[in-house]
């Protein structure tokens, strides 16, 4: 009759904890994995919020020197046609034509003037926009990257005290921070406590 050997109980359980050490192994990459992604999107959620404050700024200044200039033109203009009220019958018709003249051209010069000064304002608006959502997005991605470096050491704690309730609780905080991290893309909900 052959022998049949009987598995020793400490093999069995070191066995079982090998696999519970390689399972919680693979899943902390993938935190880790996720907390880069969430870091990359703060850093660029970051960034495109400063660029696009700057932008605006300057966008900003470029429309007041527009408005100072616009000003300038107008106040020419009111100018001249107060000459021309005042002057106007005693004036030759050579010195009122060149006034009519200028008078015209200030008004071009104001009318372009403020025409360019709308089409500054729009583009300083939408990188204001474009500034807005990204200082949304940003905080997402900070929560995010707490949460992700939290699980990360609930699962490495989890794996020395090979404990499955402190490994569950790493999968469940570390969840958390994988739906902030896609709402920092994609904002499909606003948590107030975070505006």
């Amino acid at each position: 009759m052959a022998e049949v050997e009987i598995p020793n109980t400490e093999e069995l359980e070191e066995i079982r904890s090998k696999a519970f050490t390689k399972r919680i192994a693979l899943v902390t990459a993938i935190f880790a994995v996720i907390l880069a992604i969430a870091s990359l999107g703060g850093s660029n959620a970051t960034k495109e919020m400063l660029l696009a404050q700057q932008q605006s700024s300057d966008q900003w200044a470029f429309y007041q020197a527009k408005v100072i200039r616009e000003h300038l033109y107008k106040s020419q203009k009111v100018r001249l046609e107060a000459d021309l009220a005042e002057r106007g019958s005693s004036m030759k018709p050579e010195a009122r034509k060149h006034y009519e003249s200028l008078l015209k051209k200030l008004e071009e010069e104001e009318a372009r003037y403020s025409t360019e000064k709308k089409e500054i304002e729009r583009e300083a608006k939408k990188l204001e926009h474009e500034r807005d959502i990204n200082r949304q997005r940003d905080p997402y991605f900070d929560y995010a990257e707490v949460l992700l470096q939290i699980s990360i050491v609930m699962a490495s704690v989890s794996i020395l005290a090979v404990s499955r309730p402190m490994f569950y609780f790493a999968v469940f905080v570390a969840l958390i921070g994988a739906v902030l991290t896609i709402n920092g893309y994609m904002l499909v909900f606003r948590l107030p406590s975070l505006h």
